[in-house]
């Protein structure tokens, strides 16, 4: 039976990991510029519409945060091998993409792409930190636009005072974590649901949505469930978290 090998990524800057907590999460994007009327929420069921009905629509994006064992690793490389190197820039993009070079900050670019993609754009302070990165970072190729990112002191100054609070203790910046952080938005630009990871090399697109519809539905719940049915159907370490307008 063959056998991939993951290579070891290195990096050039590390951050301390974010807890999957909804209030430290909204704490980062109001530092970054959104208004403070969008907050993110856990969501508790992906099948009970009691529980879905709780939620504010529309939901601006998603993030997951899951378990990644060396199994997914492995299969995630296999998908990879298949796909070319996103290489797109400008305004023309149907979304803005971040590829994550920063060790430890998948949270960080889950948010992103959420606050930087869709409706939510409509929501960030003129002049702000996340303002100013999406103007001067969506005509830069992906590296030019991650080294971009990694040298904003003004983001890491935020994220460094917002990263170490939560329930747990924080884990040192250069810990190796088992759990990983993706994204999922619905599009300004042509309305599609986009899966949204820094360490794939490119978006996905995951189809077109109505014009009435957002991203908290079956588009994106689709893609969890073979994530979580791929860990033998136990969704111990999962878990959702909608951005939406309170």
């Amino acid at each position: 039976m063959s056998t991939t090998t993951v290579p070891e990524r290195t990096y050039r800057k590390h951050f301390i990991p974010l807890e999957s907590n909804p209030e430290v999460f909204t704490e980062l994007i109001h530092g970054l510029g959104v208004s403070p009327k969008l907050a993110f929420q856990d969501v508790y069921s992906m099948d009970d519409p009691d529980l879905l009905a709780f939620i504010p629509r529309p939901v601006y994006a998603l993030v997951l945060v899951f378990p990644c064992p060396p199994a997914y690793d492995e299969r995630i490389a296999k998908q990879e091998a298949e796909l070319e190197a996103y290489d797109g820039a400008s305004e023309d993009e149907p979304v803005v993409f971040w590829k994550q070079t920063i060790h430890n900050a998948c949270g960080l670019y889950a948010l992103l792409h959420g606050i930087c993609n869709g409706e939510a754009r409509k929501h960030l302070a003129p002049g702000s930190i996340i303002d100013g990165l999406i103007k001067s970072c969506t005509p830069l190729k992906p590296e030019d636009r991650a080294l971009a990112l990694e040298g904003s002191k003004e983001l890491e100054s935020v994220y460094a005072s917002v990263a170490s609070k939560g329930s747990t203790d924080a884990p040192d910046a250069e810990s190796h974590v088992n759990h990983h952080y993706i994204g999922f938005v619905k599009s300004h630009k042509d309305g599609h649901v986009y899966h949204l990871d820094g360490d794939r090399k490119r978006p996905v697109d995951l189809g077109p949505l109505g014009a009435d519809e957002d991203v908290l539905g079956e588009k994106a719940f689709a893609v969890v469930r073979d994530m979580i049915a791929s860990e033998g159907g136990q969704n111990l370490g999962f878990s959702l978290m909608a951005l939406v307008s309170e």
